[in-house]
């Protein structure tokens, strides 16, 4: 069985109980008002979620008065889809992905970055494959990259190559949307180069890749992930999405203060591949913070200039600096 049907199927499992389930919430705070608005949230098995395990864990949602139920899925695009047909009122994601669910028709709104404030969160990585005979950023030019298109992957991957003094259309992209398979392609040197997101950049580097560019290594910050809710969720229940969002900062600052704690719970979520359970550490999160307009505006540009959009979205219509 394949490693998306397990996925699949222990999620469905997950929701299954969750919904069955006949325990009593715990008894907030003291001086917290409690709301019986349930919130739904997708997730997927990447560092970016990990505030919301940890809050999970220690029943921070409980403590705020907060409803919230964690909805597993396998890919972004499962989550997205559930995202535009309303099934969860909120999930973490990137900029590009904000504004192609603008542009189909679901308004949604960005409340904070998760991942990625500075350059060196959230690493993305271009490498090559062990038996490749490029090293250097020079050895590029009519390189065949493997990437995700239309994506934060493919962004990364034209700002990545734009900084080492190269024209991104000097390089052949080759779209191989799933992430994982693309590593294994990479390290079997079935590819000559891709780009990877860490933890999975870290173990092609561990098999052989060799990495040749790396977006913590810039003084520009490519990639972030954002907190991003539906608009018509905030028009409901503003103030529970207003905790929710103080939830994911306060759970990642516990998980940066004391990642030896966590470090059982992101193992047990699958985040980490088996190579790397013993030696990889968790991310640093910042203090929350709204994305910064440039940033935006970076990613606007760049997705009308590949024609993922007729025209730029400005930061107002993206980001709701009210719920932070």
């Amino acid at each position: 069985m394949s490693r998306k049907c397990i996925v699949t199927m222990l999620s469905l499992a997950l929701l299954f109980l969750a919904g069955c389930s006949t325990s009593a919430p715990q008894k907030p705070s003291p001086g917290v008002q409690n709301t019986q608005q349930l919130l739904k949230i997708g997730v997927l098995p990447i560092e970016d979620n990990l505030p919301f395990y940890v809050a999970e864990n220690d029943k921070l949602f409980e403590q705020k008065g907060l409803k919230v139920t964690l909805v597993a899925f396998p890919s972004a695009k499962e989550r997205d889809a559930a995202m535009q047909a309303g099934q969860i009122d909120g999930e973490v994601a990137d900029l590009v992905a904000v504004a192609l669910l603008k542009k189909g028709g679901t308004d949604v709104k960005v409340a904070a970055v998760g991942l990625g404030a500075t350059p060196q969160e959230g690493r993305f990585a271009l490498l090559s494959s062990p038996n490749s005979k490029i090293r250097t950023a020079s050895d590029l030019k009519n390189a065949k990259v493997a990437i995700s298109e239309h994506s934060i992957i493919e962004y990364v991957t034209d700002q990545l190559v734009k900084n080492a003094r190269l024209d991104p259309t000097s390089i052949s992209k080759v779209s191989i949307p799933n992430i994982p398979v693309r590593m294994q392609m990479l390290t079997a040197s079935q590819i000559d180069t891709a780009v990877l997101p860490d933890p999975l950049a870290t173990v092609a580097e561990k098999q052989g890749a060799h990495v040749i560019l790396d977006d913590t290594k810039i003084d520009k910050n490519l990639s972030q992930t954002v907190i991003l809710f539906r608009q018509d969720s905030i028009s409901k229940n503003k103030e529970s999405i207003r905790q929710l969002v103080q939830v994911y900062g306060e759970a990642g600052a516990a998980l940066s203060q004391n990642r030896t704690k966590y470090r059982p719970l992101f193992l047990e979520k699958k985040i980490v591949p088996e190579p790397l359970k013993d030696t990889y550490q968790a991310p640093s999160f910042s203090k929350l913070q709204l994305p910064k307009e440039a940033d935006v505006a970076a990613v606007m540009a760049w997705m009308v200039e590949t024609k993922l959009l007729p025209q730029a979205y400005n930061y107002q219509e993206l980001v709701d600096s009210s719920l932070l």
